[in-house]
């Protein structure tokens, strides 16, 4: 039995990765300088473990191009020409992390073995005291617990992100402070194509005279960053709202955070915010790159303003809307109708066509706890499956005592 170099190495391990992808077998590499020891372990292989692939190298050096295969196992002996002890291992360990390592030592170095077991081996044998069923239990024992390190440590990362998402979700998604029975708040949210949050945002604060704030944001891009960014705007939102500031400095003072809390000088959030008045008759609408809201089924049409983060001094001028008695404004992100218009197709859905099957919906079934979902589903069945982007949608409205019920 030769051990591999050069043209033959590329030949052998071809043939090895082809064999393993083949049959399912279990891919060894043998890191071993000595041909009596390499063949015995072969023989013992052959017995005990037929179903076992084994490829043979002489040093390290050798090593290192198959360990790009990424073998199940390594069998490492810890005395080699271009290495000595534990420094292998780092090799090894370096170069393929998800691959199970067993240790082979001379009875003296034992000690040695246990250390490379501490350092992240499997397992480690004496040479002396290796024999065919041993060698072949120790291989699957140390494959297993190794992919059981894995699955685990996967599981750990997941759990990691899922809580990190939780303590965003509810930066995000926080729970509206509203003081008057006839004023009520419904949301709805839904994370983008792969479930990450992004920068979509919102939040409702009513003040003790009854004025009630609402705001609607969107930071553009999609990840964990644009969510700490929207998570930052939004309370920074609510600190400036119960603060009492006066509602024409919120946005530009929102707009700074923004340019002193950005990764990037490119990064920019599309908000809206309404302000409706104590006695709720009217509102105030402020747009700042985003599209405007629906009030009682009708899409507004609303001049709007750059986006927060455009550099330069803005001013967002306020758009006066009368409110009736009864009144509904629907604030929504760009993602529920930027989606395609059908499966598979190139055109997008629009913010017209979004508004008029909210209209429609909306006469259909008026109870806004049933027609929002009714819009999502139906936004995300015209895009053939999930949004590519964020979407989030808030529901404020008003209703007297008297029409209650």
């Amino acid at each position: 039995m030769a051990a591999l170099g050069g043209d033959q190495a590329e030949r052998s391990v071809g043939r090895w990765e082809a064999a393993v992808a083949a049959t399912g077998a279990v891919s060894v590499l043998l890191i071993e300088d000595d041909a009596g020891d390499a063949l015995l372990v072969r023989e013992m292989l052959s017995d005990a473990a037929p179903d076992a692939q084994l490829v043979w190298v002489r040093s390290m050096a050798e090593a290192r191009e198959v360990l790009r295969s990424r073998p199940a196992c390594v069998l490492l002996d810890l005395q080699l020409p271009d290495s000595f002890g534990l420094s292998g291992l780092d090799v090894v360990l370096a170069a393929a992390p998800d691959t199970a390592v067993i240790v082979l030592t001379g009875l003296a170095d034992q000690y040695l073995g246990a250390r490379a077991v501490a350092l992240g081996a499997q397992d480690y044998l004496a040479k002396a005291q290796v024999e065919p069923q041993l060698l072949a239990r120790t291989i699957r024992y140390a494959v297993e617990r190794r992919a059981a390190q894995e699955t685990a440590r996967e599981l750990a990362e997941a759990r990691q992100v899922a809580a990190e998402n939780a303590r965003l979700e509810r930066g995000l998604l926080p729970v509206a402070i509203v003081l008057d029975d006839a004023v009520s708040v419904l949301t709805r949210y839904r994370p983008g194509g792969l479930g990450l949050l992004g920068g979509d945002f919102f939040d409702v604060v009513q003040c003790p005279d009854g004025t009630v704030y609402a705001v609607i944001g969107d930071v553009c891009g999609h990840g964990p960053d644009e969510a700490a960014l929207g998570v930052c705007l939004r309370v920074a939102w609510r600190t400036l709202v119960l603060a009492g500031n006066e509602e024409e400095r919120i946005l530009p003072v929102l707009s700074e955070v923004l340019g002193h809390e950005r990764a990037q000088d490119h990064v920019f959030a599309t908000v809206c915010m309404i302000r409706v008045a104590g006695d709720h008759s009217s509102a105030r609408v402020y747009l700042a790159g985003h599209p405007p809201p629906v009030l009682d089924g009708e899409l507004l049409d609303l001049p709007t303003g750059v986006p927060l983060g455009i550099r330069g001094r803005h001013d967002w001028a306020a758009s006066e809307i009368k409110l009736g008695a009864r009144w509904e404004i629907v604030l929504y992100t760009d993602g529920i109708f930027e989606g395609r218009a059908a499966p598979g197709s190139q055109p997008r859905f629009g913010l017209d066509e979004f508004a008029a099957l909210l209209r429609v919906t909306r006469e259909i079934t008026p109870d806004p706890e049933v027609w929002t979902d009714v819009v999502i589903e139906a936004v995300e069945q015209r895009n053939g499956g999930p949004l590519t982007d964020d979407l989030a949608l808030l529901v404020l409205a008003h209703a007297p005592p008297a029409a209650v019920g």
